[in-house]
C-alpha cells in the first residue's frame, strides 16, 4: 500500500503461510522511507532490511523481545488506512471469500476490484 492506503502490489501465498513470507519479494525493488506494519511483522532481519535501505521502521515489538526499541507511535495510527482497504474489498464477496478455483484468476479478480475501488 501507498501512503494514500492505495493497493501498489500483491503477492498470493499459500493459505497456511506466514505474512513474513512474502514480505522480501513485496519490498524488493521498491522504495519507501517508512514501513508501517503490525507486530507479526517484527523480526530482526526485517528490521536489518529496513536499516539498510535507510527506512524507518514503524513496527510494534512482540512482547517476548529480549531488546527493546523505539517505533513511532504516531505514525503507526496510520496503519488504519490498510485495515480500510481491506474493508473495503470485503465488499467484493467473491474475493472475501474466495470463490475462484485458480490462483490465476484469483489474482486477476484481485487486480479488477483494486482498479474498481481506485476509480471511486
Amino acid at each position: 500500500m501507498d501512503a494514500l492506503g492505495n493497493l501498489i502490489r500483491f503477492l498470493l501465498l499459500p493459505g497456511q503461510a506466514h505474512d513474513m513470507k512474502g514480505v522480501a519479494p513485496l519490498i524488493r525493488n521498491v522504495s519507501f522511507g517508512a514501513l508501517l506494519a503490525d507486530k507479526a511483522f517484527d523480526a530482526d532481519w526485517l528490521l536489518e532490511e529496513l536499516g539498510a535501505r535507510g527506512a524507518i521502521a514503524v513496527i510494534p515489538l512482540k512482547t517476548n523481545r529480549k531488546y527493546q526499541r523505539d517505533y513511532d507511535a504516531d505514525a503507526y495510527k496510520w496503519r488504519h488506512l490498510v485495515e480500510n482497504y481491506f474493508a473495503k474489498i470485503k465488499e467484493f464477496r467473491g474475493i472475501a471469500t474466495r470463490y475462484d478455483k485458480t490462483d490465476c484468476s484469483y489474482a486477476a479478480n484481485w487486480n479488477l476490484v483494486a482498479a474498481l475501488i481506485a476509480s471511486r
